[in-house]
């Protein structure tokens, strides 16, 4: 891979990251989002699929120091766990079976709004240093010599 398409392959990851966390606020805000729009495993989210795949071969270069990837993968893993809070509050029932991967959000109390508001607030920090750890290794990466990259690949 070239410098480009590395660069075209961080910033598509981001885009993913930034659109995933808006269809959180969507369905805090009462719009209907199927549960599979807002992937609750950090792998499966497209960002996760990136950060899994590519970004791995990042490790090996030497003005991205393994603390930046470790950064960026606990802060990943954090924003998940505290959307899977939310998740809870609108998808999860009572009894789990073969259909309840056809419900869509449930009828929720104002106690459990008010709770899913506070967690978003949350995710929403959580994002922000994400997307400031992404934005440092986006740096990095433009720093780095073409040749360094096209070894990686």
């Amino acid at each position: 891979m070239d410098k480009t398409e590395v660069l075209e392959h961080l910033r598509s990851a981001k885009t993913a990251h930034i659109k995933w966390v808006q269809r959180a606020k969507l369905l805090i805000n009462g719009f209907e989002i199927q549960k599979e729009a807002i992937p609750v495993d950090s792998t499966e989210c497209k960002f996760g699929q990136w950060f899994y795949s590519d970004a791995q071969r990042l490790n090996a270069l030497s003005n991205n120091p393994m603390e930046c990837m470790a950064q960026i993968e606990g802060l990943h893993f954090k924003l998940h766990d505290t959307y899977l809070q939310i998740y809870k509050i609108y998808f999860q029932t009572e009894k789990q079976g073969f259909f309840a991967k056809f419900f869509k959000p449930k009828k929720i109390s104002e106690l459990e709004h008010e709770k899913a508001e506070r967690l978003y607030e949350e995710m929403e920090n959580i994002s922000k240093q994400l997307l400031d750890e992404i934005n440092r290794l986006e740096r990095r990466l433009i720093a780095i010599p073409e040749e360094k990259l096209a070894a990686l690949s």
